[in-house]
């Protein structure tokens, strides 16, 4: 095993004492190739171009003497030092840190970013990357080719953005470009490279100070609770997103960050805001302009992002980007139909009677679907003398696709 090994983080600053240390006395040093090039690199010390980390790891691992790392930015941020000190190789490490590129991108743009929510892109997760910068109003992207600024742009199409694109920071290659996100896919961007995806409701509104870093859980005020009563809402809400009803989809559909959501049918938009509350980036279609306006009412009330499509379904949904969970709110079953053939983890909906439960069902169950089914009855009460004022019975029928694996 490595005698020593030293992580050093760099973001093309002169290095620190300890880093030219750590690196004159290096028998190893593994990077990437315009690490590997830097005259601070001892001659004589075996070079390893960082591909896999896993094999460079198990190289270090079996080295004698001091080995170096050499990483872009901060090594303990979506970095290399997670995967070093995996029990699997063993190893212990020294790290010198350097400003992240999140950092570096940020302060290029003149912007905090205590507020920001920030994704690695790569060909695994960039849908859930874009569907975090669909739901939030500043995100940083860490991208790797094949996930960069074009592939954000295209994937985001429908929802406006603007992108500060930060290529090659640290070396005198440096860029930073700011357009908006219709503008990005038609340009070729250079590899390392941050974007920083802003805009949407409530981009110039944020706390004076701040607590938790992120997307603070309290703001903008909202009330607790997985449904706000109908009267919150200001507009007559049908018996199909009554509160409990509501309540009961929201714990079905299990929206979160990374999720899109469509909710088909939205209506008031009740539940399309809720969901979006969580976190989770939601699509409310709608034939309705009245609707579709209520929808974007509800949206602004809640201070969340999410986008509306005006248009019957299930013809509407053809062009739509591919769901994680969906809400039916009306369409009948060839809507059922048509969502099951898109394959999402979950379909909730709901049925007013029994038969037309049976026949979503059977719709689910021929799409491959497990099916589950709950009779919710509700009764709202008067608590000054407990008198009934309202009663709701409904089917609660949702899908849960068996090789869903979360």
């Amino acid at each position: 095993m490595a005698d020593r090994v030293t992580v050093i983080g760099w973001d093309g600053s002169p290095l620190t004492a300890a880093g030219s240390s750590a690196l004159s006395a290096a028998t190893l040093v593994a990077g990437a190739a315009h690490h590997l090039a830097l005259p601070e690199i001892p001659p004589g010390a075996e070079r390893v171009q960082l591909g896999s980390i896993d094999l460079a790891a198990r190289r270090i691992a079996g080295h004698r003497g001091g080995a170096v790392v050499l990483a872009d930015g901060d090594p303990g941020f979506f970095g290399v030092v997670r995967t070093l000190r995996d029990p699997e190789h063993g190893l212990e490490v020294e790290v010198v840190p350097a400003v992240s590129a999140v950092a570096a991108a940020f302060a290029r743009a003149g912007m905090p970013w205590e507020d920001a929510q920030i994704v690695v892109a790569h060909a695994r997760t960039l849908r859930r990357a874009v569907n975090v910068c669909r739901a939030h109003t500043k995100v940083a992207v860490l991208t790797s080719p094949g996930a960069g600024p074009a592939e954000l742009a295209l994937l985001l199409e429908g929802v406006h953005r603007t992108f500060v694109i930060c290529e090659e920071l640290g070396t005198d290659r440096e860029k930073v470009s700011v357009l908006t996100s219709d503008k990005a896919a038609d340009h070729e961007w250079r590899d390392p490279n941050v974007v920083i995806v802003i805009g949407g409701i409530g981009t110039a509104v944020s706390p004076v100070s701040g607590w938790i870093a992120g997307r603070d859980p309290a703001y903008p005020p909202a009330e607790r609770g997985w449904a706000l009563p109908t009267e919150e809402y200001g507009i007559e809400l049908d018996e199909g997103e009554s509160t409990w009803l509501r309540a009961a989809q929201l714990s079905r559909i299990g929206a979160r960050t990374g999720d899109l959501v469509w909710d088909i049918g939205s209506g008031s938009g009740a539940l399309a805001a809720e969901a979006a509350r969580f976190g989770a980036a939601v699509i409310a279609v709608d034939e309705e302009p009245g609707a579709c306006a209520s929808t974007a009412a509800a949206a602004r009330r809640a201070g969340v992002q999410l986008q509306v499509v005006q248009g019957r379904a299930p013809h509407v949904l053809e062009r739509l980007p591919e769901p994680d969970v969906v809400r039916i709110g009306g369409g009948g079953i060839d809507v059922v139909i048509a969502v099951a053939d898109r394959r999402p983890e979950r379909i909730v909906t709901h049925a007013a009677n029994r038969d037309e439960a049976e026949a979503i069902g059977t719709a689910l169950r021929d799409g491959g679907y497990t099916v589950e089914c709950v009779l919710l009855q509700s009764v709202d009460l008067d608590t000054a003398d407990w008198s009934e004022r309202e009663r709701s019975v409904v089917f609660l029928v949702s899908g849960q696709r068996p090789d869903a694996t979360s």
